[in-house]
């Protein structure tokens, strides 16, 4: 049996990649090498997923006229988002960058298959939700794989779903999971731009733990 150990040298960066994956909204507009965008794909084949079905479907976003639907999309949403705070929130809400849509080179939507026949339904069956869950950890390992090459992901959470799969135009059954921004940060922080905005500050301790 090969058993692979990981040194205190290793560890110790590996932390520090955990601590500088950031959410940028911030990018150059650089291009980035096809073959780094290609490597990094091929590294979400590493998630884990229930019973191996790897349901993340990711779509490049390279049509204008769907970057622009999408565009739109975002700005009404949050337009709509602004709307849920008042007084000094609003006023802060309303200077924060959410997303680099205009700025980012790449930009990806992440769908699951539901209905992927991979795996043939192996502990999926009382938690249907697990498929989903398993495009999210395919959505880190590019996150932190992405950090490690120098590069930055942007999560855009506001926006509408479902005008973005009809935008998107993908097969019935995927089900919306992210919309993505990768390209080379503008400038690199490794306190969360939130904290530094003055909207929340980080929890060291963000965890219970209830015995039972």
């Amino acid at each position: 049996m090969t058993q692979r150990n990981f040194g205190p040298d290793f560890c110790q960066e590996f932390e520090e990649l955990l601590a500088w994956r950031r959410d940028v909204r911030h990018f150059r507009t650089d291009p980035i090498p096809i073959e780094i965008v290609e490597h990094l794909l091929d590294l979400t084949s590493l998630a884990p997923s229930v019973g191996n079905a790897q349901p993340w479907r990711f779509v490049s976003v390279d049509d204008p006229a769907r970057r622009a639907a999408i565009i739109a999309n975002f700005q009404q949403a949050n337009e709509a988002a602004l709307s849920c705070y008042e007084g000094e929130k609003a006023e802060l809400y309303a200077k924060l960058k959410l997303a680099g849509l205009k700025e980012a080179p790449r930009h990806f939507a992440v769908f699951c298959d539901e209905a992927t026949p991979q795996g043939a339904g192996l502990g999926r069956q009382t938690m249907p939700e697990t498929l989903r869950y398993s495009s999210v950890l395919a959505i880190h390992t590019l996150w932190l794989a992405a950090r490690a090459k120098g590069l930055g992901l942007g999560w855009v959470s506001i926006i509408d779903p479902d005008a973005a799969t009809a935008a998107l135009d993908v097969p019935q059954g995927w089900r919306f999971v992210a919309y993505l921004c990768l390209g080379y940060p503008a400038e690199d922080h490794v306190e969360p731009e939130l904290q530094r905005k003055g909207w929340q500050a980080r929890e060291k301790a963000c965890r219970q733990v209830l015995p039972r």
